[in-house]
């Protein structure tokens, strides 16, 4: 018999998603196209916020042992890496973002880059959960946080404006809207612009974007509406991405182009080179560096990288069943504070 999983179902039901995060923990949750049926459950809210996806919780979150793991349309699990594809809508160029991080919170969530079917887990440091810290003024993430699909940053290729290699992961999205999602939710995106962070010299391109469903979308549509439009974030994004390691004992980060963000189209031609590196990673042509490229919908069956049904369910098998939630400790809170360098 399997054991029991908690399982989030991804529609387009923006602000009953948004209710719903609060119940998450308690509530079995189907929508119609006239009512939200709330009943309760034992089991773990499922709320749909994107019809293509479902998310299912393993472990006990805020604990070692949680995983979020993805599903498509057809319950087939699915590596949000490798599966999930790039372009939500390449003829606009709109792009699907895998959120991480919503924004205001602090756990280090990342997509697992060397697990199997690569869920959703919180980054690991010394043996304990990675928070961020929060630098005054700031308070956890300022976006919601999170990676472009089938893109990769290559540590054997040096960047020509950064002159680092790349950081070995997904590309980094920092999503701008009025909206706080929720983990593990996937979304499409307009692309605005980029920052070319250096991070213990690596390359760390910071793509910025707005959810193509915002309110303010229509009015964002290049690195300068932002500048106009929200005055000051741009700022405080260099600020937060500058600082936010300090805490931790490490110097301050820094950038290329002095700290200036690039345009839509430079950001866009860099995302496009992400997947090309991700498309030699996937088709063996380039060493894969330690990453779990195993994937259930993109090589052929005689690849070394594509995961059978089986293979994918023994993965899940072999985490540990849903479970209470462990508090945040309270540190997590602390406001740090130091001169700016």
């Amino acid at each position: 018999m399997n054991s029991p999983s908690c399982v989030y179902d991804y529609s387009l039901c923006a602000v009953a998603a948004h209710f719903l995060s609060f119940l998450s923990r308690n509530a079995h949750v189907q929508y119609s196209p006239s009512a939200l049926d709330i009943t309760t459950s034992s089991a773990r809210t499922q709320h749909r916020l994107n019809m293509s996806f479902t998310v299912e919780e393993r472990g006990n979150p805020n604990t070692l042992s949680y995983r979020l793991f993805f599903k498509n349309a057809d319950g087939k699990y699915v590596s949000p890496f490798h599966d999930i594809p790039m372009y939500a809508d390449e003829s606009q160029n709109i792009f699907h973002m895998v959120v991480e991080v919503p924004r205001w919170t602090n756990a280090k969530m990342e997509i697992a880059t060397k697990d199997p079917l690569n869920p959703i887990k919180q980054d690991v440091k010394k043996g304990n959960l990675r928070y961020v810290a929060n630098v005054f003024p700031h308070k956890g993430y300022i976006w919601n946080y999170g990676a472009i699909p089938q893109t990769w940053e290559d540590p054997g290729h040096k960047d020509e404006d950064t002159d680092c290699c790349g950081d070995n992961d997904p590309i980094d999205v920092c999503e701008i809207g009025t909206k706080v999602c929720s983990r593990g939710e996937v979304i499409k995106v307009k692309v605005l612009g980029v920052l070319a962070m250096i991070d213990e010299g690596e390359t760390d391109w910071k793509v910025i974007a707005i959810n193509v469903e915002d309110p303010e979308a229509k009015d964002l549509n290049n690195i300068g509406d932002i500048q106009r439009l929200k005055p000051g974030y741009l700022e405080a994004t260099v600020d937060w991405f500058r600082r936010y390691k300090v805490p931790d004992g490490k110097p301050e980060n820094h950038f290329a182009f002095n700290g200036k963000f690039k345009d839509k189209e430079f950001a866009i031609e860099t995302i496009k080179s992400t997947h090309g590196f991700w498309k030699a990673l996937i088709s063996q042509k380039t060493n894969s560096g330690g990453l779990n490229c195993k994937n259930t919908c993109v090589s052929a069956g005689d690849s070394p990288f594509c995961c059978s049904t089986d293979e994918a369910k023994a993965v899940i098998e072999g985490t540990t069943t849903c479970g209470p939630e462990d508090p945040i400790p309270c540190s997590v809170d602390k406001w740090f504070y130091y001169e700016k360098e």
